[in-house]
């Protein structure tokens, strides 16, 4: 057997781990493609896990997991998992305590700094950003209509528009206030103005105006 020279062992060397950084490259990118959190894996996660059966710290975890995984996806992707109602049959199920910590828990990162911010606008702007988080959800809803999206039951739903009632106290009490004396119901029918809001003075566009 012909026996390779050092260059030739070199040469094989360095193939040999360019393959090696190239298996383990591919199999870092599957195990990340294979964790990263979908609206449909949240679908299947919802449509697996019984929360009625689960009791003591497994129905706490479960509910944690809900919660670290709706925190994963992007403020669109939770839109779409609204439309569908996907987190509302555990939500249901929930007792008071466990829904109020759910939606402190789901909320946006810094969305209280946010409310704290809101609140020290001058009332016209405050107004019109009110305005222009509602008009933005009712295209939402609009869209989700004519595309048909469908909820868990099959029927056809979009993203929640805050009734008249709701609408009114918030404007007249204060957002900051209101969401501070409300139940967890009514916190989970709020959370989507406040991501609106929240995207609005992220992007600047609430102190610029219109």
């Amino acid at each position: 057997m012909v026996m390779a020279n050092p260059r030739q062992r070199a040469l094989i060397w360095a193939a040999a781990g360019l393959v090696a950084i190239w298996v383990v490259a591919i199999a870092g990118y599957t195990i990340v493609k294979n964790l990263k959190v979908t609206p449909e894996k949240v679908m299947a996660y919802v449509d697996f896990m019984d929360l009625s059966k689960l009791s003591g710290d497994e129905r706490a975890r479960a509910i944690r997991r809900l919660a670290e995984m709706l925190n994963a996806l992007t403020l669109e992707e939770r839109q779409r998992l609204r439309m569908g109602h996907t987190a509302e049959q555990w939500f249901v199920q929930m007792t008071e305590q466990e829904r109020g910590e759910f939606i402190e828990a789901t909320m946006p990162t810094g969305f209280k700094q946010m409310l704290a911010a809101f609140e020290d606008q001058p009332p016209d702007k405050r107004r019109r950003a009110i305005d222009d988080s509602l008009k933005r959800l009712r295209e939402l809803n609009a869209q989700a209509q004519s595309g048909g999206a469908t909820n868990r039951a099959g029927g056809t739903n979009s993203p929640a528009v805050l009734s008249p009632e709701l609408e009114a106290k918030v404007r007249t009490i204060g957002l900051k206030s209101f969401y501070s004396q409300s139940s967890a119901q009514t916190k989970a029918e709020l959370a989507p103005v406040l991501e609106e809001l929240q995207r609005a003075m992220e992007s600047g566009r609430m102190m610029r105006g219109r």
